[in-house]
């Protein structure tokens, strides 16, 4: 089962017509019913979905819609062993924190793949394989 980034969330909201095609596969993928999130992602989402400034933000209220319906799937908390091995992540594969962070968190939820444009395409994380679903 996969985890989902942040990015395939802010596609799904994206106002930005050069991104129409993102747009209508994070829809697809978001139908799913077998996915996998973060407190993390739930997170990055709002604060970027509803930044001042962002041409296609959402109102506080339309990003706790969004969401509120998110928390259909599993969504993993955070926590201090998360925390430990996302210190440890970043060291060995160099990430940034909040990329080893949500990798960790995948790794948690014992999900095999994570979808992500901003990782490395097919890169593998110790059992947790990066897929671009926009590739």
């Amino acid at each position: 089962m996969p985890f989902v980034d942040t990015n395939v969330l802010l596609y799904l909201v994206s106002g930005d017509r050069g991104e129409s095609a993102k747009q209508e596969k994070a829809a697809e993928i978001l139908e799913r019913e077998d996915l996998f999130l973060s407190v993390q992602v739930l997170q990055e989402f709002y604060v970027q979905a509803t930044r001042l400034g962002r041409s296609d933000a959402l109102t506080h209220e339309e990003a706790v819609e969004l969401i509120e319906s998110w928390k259909r799937y599993p969504v993993q908390e955070l926590t201090v062993g998360i925390l430990d091995r996302a210190l440890a992540a970043k060291v060995r594969w160099q990430l940034s924190y909040w990329d080893a962070a949500i990798l960790e968190a995948a790794r948690e939820m014992e999900c095999e793949e994570l979808w992500s444009e901003d990782l490395a395409d097919g890169q593998d994380y110790g059992g947790v394989r990066v897929v671009n679903p926009f590739a």
